[in-house]
């Protein structure tokens, strides 16, 4: 057997990744997502997609994606190879020069179905052998004006906070105990709780919907309650962040955060709206059940 050829594709090339052949069980392609690039209407781009030829043919693909502004990619979302390749692909993210977090993306029970559930173990492992490791699995929701707009439990009250100063205080204290993965892998790192507030006030800014958005919560005394951000992402309106500060946790805000977050955007004429939460984060995952929001994927990440 000759040794794979790996390389990034170019623009002229770039229709080389749709060559590989296979059934899409996991991954974006499961969910009718097709690799395009950024001059094709697309969101990839052929300097950051990479390809394993083996005598010409592809045997693993990967890309790399980041948004319209971004200059290095920020997470990878497309990973796939042929049947007995699995070496190839892990051969092929040892040699991307980017070290960025790998999503993929599964139907919801992934792990019932035996062929769904081998799909995706070939790919976890693929990235294990690369050096990467499990971090969190996580739910994707989605919600639509079809399944019922949650009524307003009225408890807190919600108000703009132009200061970001503010804002990132406000971040501080709900990832001063947190049981969200990401998160808490930042704040064990060197930049610690600094840097884990810092990361999402980043991402706030990053999202291309209105400052204006971003919302504190008040209990009806006046005290600090939590934050809620209803955004846009590349791909449409989100739950940017839902967060409540420790010492009101256990009263159930969350759900009316996310309540008043859905509503906001339905209100902006949002006709479909994506959350998500770590599969371990059970109160959270009550709450996106109670609002009404569905489970249409769950991810794996992998770091």
């Amino acid at each position: 057997m000759t040794v794979p050829v790996i390389r990034s594709l170019t623009t002229g090339d770039a229709h080389l990744f749709a060559s590989l052949q296979g059934p899409s069980l996991v991954g974006r392609a499961a969910f009718g997502h097709r690799y395009a690039t950024v001059d094709e209407g697309g969101e990839y781009r052929p300097e950051w997609t990479w390809v394993a030829l083996r005598d010409g043919v592809v045997v693993a693909r990967a890309a790399w994606w980041g948004g319209p502004e971004d200059t290095e990619p920020v997470l990878l979302n497309y990973f796939d190879f042929a049947e007995g390749e699995d070496a190839a692909g892990t051969e092929l993210l040892r040699r991307a020069p980017w070290s960025v977090e790998y999503e993929l993306i599964v139907p919801p029970r992934w792990r019932d179905v035996p062929a769904v559930r081998a799909a995706a173990s070939a790919r976890i492992a693929a990235a294990e052998a690369a050096g990467m490791r499990p971090l969190v699995e996580r739910y994707r929701y989605e919600w639509t004006p079809a399944d019922g707009l949650p009524e307003p439990p009225g408890r807190l009250e919600f108000r703009e906070e132009p200061d970001d100063a503010v804002v990132l205080e406000v971040l501080r204290r709900v990832h001063s105990e947190t049981l969200d993965a990401h998160a808490r892998r930042t704040i064990e790192g060197p930049g610690g709780l600094e840097q884990a507030a810092q990361e999402e006030l980043d991402f706030f800014h990053w999202c291309p919907s209105p400052r204006s958005w971003w919302q504190l919560a008040y209990t009806p005394d006046g005290s600090l309650a939590g934050i809620h951000v209803p955004a846009r992402n590349p791909g449409g309106p989100c739950i940017g962040f839902i967060g409540v500060v420790p010492e009101h946790r256990g009263h159930g805000y969350g759900y009316d955060l996310l309540v008043e977050c859905t509503r906001f955007l339905a209100a902006e004429g949002a006709t479909s709206v994506a959350g998500a939460t770590d599969r371990s984060n059970t109160p959270m995952a009550a709450a996106f059940a109670r609002a009404g929001h569905r489970i249409t994927q769950e991810r794996v990440h992998l770091v």
